[in-house]
Parts: C-alpha cells; structure tokens; sequence
C-alpha cells in the first residue's frame, strides 16, 4: 500500500510555538527562535539575490 504524504507540513517549532498545551515561557522562546531563523533565513537570501536586501 503506498503512503500519502500529506501537502500540508507543520514544523515541530512552529507547533511548539503556537501550540495550546505548552508553558508560556515554552511557547516565547519557541516564538522566538523561529523570529531568529526567519531572520537568519533572510540575511542569506539577501546574499544571493541581485536587488537589494540587507
């Protein structure tokens, strides 16, 4: 039987951060660490396209 992937992909940190069953102080720094991964993210991008960025 083959397996169907499913399209929709929910990152555990993004889980964590968003998720109703978590401690607060979880959730922030959950919140927090995908802030400074999107920003990480984006300064290398930045690096790579030919208008503009950072």
């Amino acid at each position: 039987m083959a397996h169907i992937q499913s399209t929709t992909r929910i990152p555990a940190l993004w889980a964590v951060a968003y998720g109703p069953h978590r401690p607060l102080p979880v959730r922030l720094l959950a919140r927090t660490l995908l802030r400074v991964r999107a920003f990480a993210r984006e300064l290398v991008l930045a690096d790579h396209v030919p208008y503009g960025g950072y």
